[in-house]
């Protein structure tokens, strides 16, 4: 037993019904000795999470305990946290909930345990290809998907109805005049937000303005090779700074996060709105001031030569410390978090995507969270952030580089040519 205090959650219930039922063909037998678990993940406002820690220790007290640790918001800060941890000799946490671009970094280093021996591939036909491939590292299986994530498009349908507009925008041209005529006819703040923060979010944001003008950061069959230096890349910076300029954004997008984004967008002061699925049960949850037939969601629109818009893959990861002396208690937890019922409640709950394929037929999530529906038509518009056992190197890069083109300080050009450099560099002397 690890020496460590241990907090039991309250955590908050279904009303009108028992949680879940026993969790399926995902879920295992019995552990073989007791143990108190430590479980990392940020905040989250659904409340499924506390509800399902408080079932999963109710349905194993006496064999094992979970706490969960609350872990920053800002994905890099976590990381950063993890990371110290683990070149101390492994820190505490037994169960590591992580970003999609974690496991190839974490398993090069050796710092989460390879689940191939238990993460059988019977179990892992029933959820999407893409986390999967998300999750392996030189033919290894180091995370179980827990939910995935793209970036979206959400507007005010009622207020694009009432200047005029059947549908949503298909480019960011049309997502521009039609900002400018809804906010000239209703008064609303603001015509468009999204994440342009220095942080791993607006590396999401400024890949997917790179990829929706028709350039490329990556080469797509040498992952080596880094292509950033194109016109096509340079256009989709432009654009995104076009944002500004034009006045369809504050002038403090540059310090947007995801909470500004949705604040925004909830208290009615936002036309459209870039964010992810989750965002949805936030947005339109508690305290919004507006309701569920205000909104559409739709796929980000496209600039240039991009013949459609593309959604960065997100999503978070169930990993196991590859230094817990608990990992038979820590599978049996990661388990019941990955089972069907667990991530149903968490789609009805606070709308994340679901990672396994049978979800995606449920009318009743797909009633609950149109985001799902619409992932689901996504599939072949969602890419990857590059794949590399150094992308916390490079994505500091790119962080600043897309913050600074953002705020005007340097050019498109002058971006995308540092960055073909920069992380150029990063991976010829990683792999020296």
């Amino acid at each position: 037993m690890k020496r460590r205090d241990f907090l039991k959650l309250s955590g908050a219930g279904i009303a009108g019904a028992a949680l879940l039922p026993a969790c399926g063909g995902f879920s295992g037998g019995e552990s073989g000795s007791s143990g108190q678990l430590i479980f990392s993940h940020g905040p989250e406002e659904s409340g499924a999470l506390e509800s399902l820690i408080k079932q999963f220790n109710e349905e194993n007290k006496g064999k094992i305990e979970v706490q969960w640790r609350q872990m920053p918001a800002d994905t890099g800060t976590y990381f950063d946290q993890l990371r110290t941890q683990f070149d101390a000799g492994g820190g505490d946490i037994d169960v590591i909930s992580g970003d999609v671009i974690w496991p190839v970094q974490f398993g090069f280093s050796g710092y989460i345990e390879d689940l191939s021996d238990r993460f059988t591939e019977d179990m892992q036909a029933d959820f999407l290809p893409g986390p999967i491939e998300a999750n392996v590292y030189q033919g290894k299986i180091y995370g179980v998907p827990w939910f995935t994530d793209a970036g979206m498009l959400y507007y005010r349908k009622d207020l694009l109805e009432k200047s005029g507009f059947k549908s949503p925008p298909a480019t960011y041209d049309e997502l521009f005049s039609m900002a400018k005529k809804v906010q000239s006819d209703s008064g609303t703040k603001f015509g468009f937000v999204y994440q342009g923060a220095k942080y791993e979010g607006g590396v999401c944001n400024g890949c997917e303005y790179i990829w929706g003008a028709g350039g490329l950061i990556q080469d797509q069959e040498d992952p080596n090779k880094i292509v950033i230096d194109s016109p096509e890349a340079a256009t989709g910076l432009e654009t995104e700074r076009s944002t500004v300029e034009d006045g369809i954004t504050p002038e403090a997008i540059i310090t947007y996060t995801e909470p500004e984004s949705d604040t925004a967008f909830r208290n009615g002061d936002a036309v459209f709105m870039r964010n992810w699925p989750y965002v949805y049960g936030i947005v339109l949850g508690g305290d919004a001031k507006i309701k569920t037939d205000q909104v559409g969601v739709a796929p980000l629109p496209t600039s240039g030569s991009g013949d459609i818009g593309y959604s960065t893959l997100g999503g978070w990861n169930l990993f196991i410390n590859a230094a817990s002396d608990l990992k038979d208690q820590a599978w049996e937890f990661v388990k019941f978090m990955a089972s069907p019922e667990a991530a149903k409640l968490r789609a009805l709950k606070g709308a994340y995507l679901p990672p396994l394929k049978a979800l995606y037929e449920d009318a009743e999530i797909a009633k609950a969270a149109p985001v799902v529906p619409l992932a689901k038509q996504l599939a072949d518009q969602i890419r990857p952030r590059p794949p590399s056992p150094f992308y916390s190197d490079m994505s500091l890069e790119m962080q600043e580089i897309f913050n600074t083109a953002l705020k005007g300080e340097v050019s498109p050009d002058e971006a995308v040519s540092g960055l073909q450099g920069t992380l150029q560099g990063i991976i010829d002397k990683g792999t020296q």
